[in-house]
């Protein structure tokens, strides 16, 4: 596992904790490079806000706080 992944692996897992506090959850199915395939869990598997949950803060946050290149994909 390279160091970028590790860092990702970290950043998901205190992200892991908000998502948990509304109920949801997600789990890392793969990391790629820099492509992250994330499934939501609990309520916010099936939340119409969903994608924007992945695209305008997960992935966000990860481009801002690790590399600006991060793309994550959610796996249904």
């Amino acid at each position: 596992m390279n160091e970028l992944n590790t860092k990702i692996r970290a950043k998901l897992e205190e992200l892991r904790g908000m998502l948990q506090a509304d109920g949801g959850d997600l789990e890392v199915i793969d990391i790629e490079g820099k492509t992250v395939h994330l499934r939501l869990r609990g309520a916010c598997g099936c939340c119409p806000h969903a994608t924007m949950t992945i695209k305008d803060g997960i992935q966000r946050i990860l481009r801002e706080e690790l590399d600006p290149e991060i793309t994550v994909e959610r796996v249904m």
